[in-house]
């Protein structure tokens, strides 16, 4: 499933895997919320319950979509945050992922604190 992440000077999709954690947000779509940056990453709240999957990590390839369990908050990681090592992109604690950005997540970098993000399905069923 595809997904539509729009804010005031862009948008991207993104590609949802098949994981309980992104079947939770589908079926809550379509939400929003107000960004916070954290060095290249991006999250903001969203009304979702989940635990920790099996294969949650805290270092993540730039555009994973991932949701932090600890913040119930979508995290959008695109380079580097505080607590990396180097150019990796690496979360506060360990965080589920949901899937990818299509194309360049360099572009999330356009997004300011306090930017409201909407989340939809890119069908425009949500």
């Amino acid at each position: 499933m595809r997904i539509l992440l729009s804010w005031p000077r862009g948008s991207v999709t993104g590609t949802l895997a098949d994981t309980p954690t992104a079947q939770r947000l589908l079926a809550a779509l379509p939400v929003r919320g107000k960004a916070q940056c954290w060095g290249d990453e991006v999250y903001f709240h969203v009304p979702l319950e989940a635990r920790l999957e099996a294969d949650a990590c805290d270092v993540v390839p730039p555009g994973t979509l991932c949701y932090w369990v600890e913040g119930a908050s979508l995290a959008l990681p695109f380079g580097p945050t505080p607590v990396s090592r180097g150019d990796e992109c690496r979360l506060v604690t360990r965080v589920n992922q949901l899937g990818r950005i299509d194309g360049d997540p360099r572009l999330l970098a356009s997004i300011a604190a306090g930017d409201t993000v909407e989340v939809t399905r890119l069908d425009g069923a949500g």
